[in-house]
C-alpha cells in the first residue's frame, strides 16, 4: 500500500467514526438491579426532548414496573421465527436499519440470536446498528463480560455461556454502573421484583448470596472505574488532564483504627467520585500461622466492609511497611494515601522511628499526598 492510500484509509476510517452512532451501555453486577428499567427511562426523557427513540428489542421478564415504562414508546417489531417446532421472536436487524431511528434500545447484549438469524450474538447486531449511524444503548450483566469469565465462574459456580467481548465495552462512548447494595438487591427479590415468587427461594440458595453479590458489585465498580480511565487517557489531550484522584487507605491489623480510616476513605473518595483502594501489609510477624484468631476474622470483617463501600481490597506480604505503601501508590497510581493516626503522639514516633520520614520522602517524590486520619 502506498503512502497516499494509507492516508486516503485513514482519512476514510475518520469518516467512518464520524458517521458511526453512539453507544451506551447499562452494566449492573446481576439481574434485578434496574438496567432495563434505568433505560427505558432515559428513552422517555429523550423522546419527551424531541429524540426520534424506539425500542428495538426489550426484555420485561415480566416486571410491572418495567412493562408499564413500555407503554408510550415506539417499538420496532420483532422478527417471527419457527425453530424446533416453536414459534420464537427476534430482534428485526433490518428493519432497525431501514427506519433509521435516531436513537435504538436494544437490551440483552449478550443474546444469542436463535439460528437462521443473520448474526450469532446480539452484540454483532448493535455493530451493525452503530455501522448504520443510529445511536444505541444497551444493557449487559457483569458475568457476561469475556475476560471475567474464570472469575465469575470461581465466586458463583456457574459457567456463563453468553459472553460479550471486552472489545464491545472498549468502544462504548458512556459505561454506567447501576449499582445497589447486596441487601436492597435481596430485597427486590424477596419483594419478587425479579422473578415470580415461586424461584425466590432457589435464587436466593443460589445466586443471590451476599458474598456472591458483593464480589460480583466489586467486579462491577472496576469495569467502569477503568471504562472511565480509558476515556480520559483517549479523549483528552494529554497536556490537559487532570491526574484522577486516587485514594489507598493503608490499615493494619488494629481493628477499631482500620474501619476508622476504610470509612473516611471511602468518604473522600465518594466526595471526589473516585476509584479507592485498601492496602493490607502483612509482615512476617502477622504471618497466617502467628495471627491470632481474632484478629485475622476482625481483618476479614474488614475487608468485607472496603468491598461494600466500593474499595479494591489489595494484600501484599512484606518485612518493610512503607515501602510496601510507596510501591503500591506507585503501580496504582494513587493521588492520597490515607493512614491512621498513631496510638502514641506523632513527634515521639517521628522521633523514635524514621519510618514515618521514610513514607513522606518517599511519597513526596511521587507528588502524592499523605493525609493522617484521627
Amino acid at each position: 500500500m502506498t503512502t497516499n492510500d494509507q492516508n486516503a484509509e485513514h482519512f476514510l476510517n475518520l469518516l467512518r467514526q464520524s458517521r458511526r452512532g453512539k453507544f451506551k451501555i447499562y452494566i449492573g453486577m446481576s439481574a434485578g438491579v434496574g438496567k432495563t428499567y434505568r433505560m427505558l427511562q432515559e428513552a422517555h426523557a429523550l423522546l419527551r426532548g424531541g429524540i426520534d427513540v424506539r425500542i428495538g428489542f426489550v426484555e420485561t421478564h415480566n416486571r410491572a414496573e418495567t412493562r408499564a415504562l413500555v407503554d408510550g414508546l415506539p417499538v420496532i417489531a420483532r422478527r417471527r421465527l419457527f425453530y424446533k417446532g416453536r414459534e420464537l421472536d427476534e430482534m428485526d436487524l433490518q428493519a432497525v436499519i431501514n427506519l433509521h431511528p435516531e436513537l435504538v434500545i436494544v437490551d440483552e447484549l449478550a443474546h444469542t440470536n436463535i439460528p437462521g438469524s443473520k448474526n450469532e450474538k446480539r452484540w454483532q447486531d448493535v455493530l451493525e446498528i452503530l455501522d448504520a449511524g443510529i445511536n444505541v444503548i444497551s444493557a449487559v450483566n457483569i458475568q457476561h463480560i469475556e475476560s471475567l469469565y474464570l472469575s465469575v465462574r470461581q465466586i458463583t459456580g456457574i459457567d456463563v455461556a453468553e459472553r460479550v467481548p471486552d472489545r464491545i465495552l472498549q468502544m462504548a462512548d458512556e459505561v454506567v454502573n447501576i449499582d445497589l447494595t447486596a441487601d436492597e438487591l435481596i430485597t427486590r427479590l424477596k419483594d419478587g421484583k425479579i422473578y415470580d415468587r415461586a424461584k425466590v427461594e432457589t435464587a436466593l440458595s443460589n445466586f443471590f448470596q451476599p458474598d456472591k453479590i458483593l464480589q460480583l458489585r466489586e467486579l462491577a465498580l472496576k469495569e467502569v472505574a477503568t471504562a472511565v480511565e480509558r476515556k480520559i487517557e483517549t479523549q483528552v489531550a494529554p497536556g490537559t488532564q487532570l491526574k484522577p484522584e486516587r485514594f489507598l487507605a493503608a490499615i493494619s491489623s488494629n481493628h477499631e483504627v482500620a474501619r476508622r480510616v476504610i470509612r473516611k476513605t471511602s468518604r473522600l473518595a465518594s466526595y471526589y467520585q473516585s476509584r479507592w483502594f485498601v492496602l493490607y501489609v502483612q509482615t512476617p510477624a502477622e504471618d497466617s500461622n502467628r495471627i491470632k484468631l481474632d484478629v485475622q476474622r476482625h481483618l476479614i470483617n474488614n475487608f468485607k466492609l472496603a468491598t461494600e463501600l466500593g474499595a479494591e481490597v489489595i494484600q501484599v506480604k512484606s518485612k518493610n511497611i512503607v515501602s510496601a505503601i510507596a510501591e503500591t501508590a506507585e503501580e496504582r497510581k494513587i493521588t492520597t494515601v490515607c493512614i491512621g493516626k498513631p496510638h502514641i503522639n506523632l513527634i515521639q514516633v517521628i522521633l523514635r522511628t524514621n519510618a514515618f520520614n521514610q513514607l513522606l520522602n518517599k511519597l513526596s517524590d511521587s507528588a502524592t499526598d499523605l493525609i493522617i486520619l484521627s
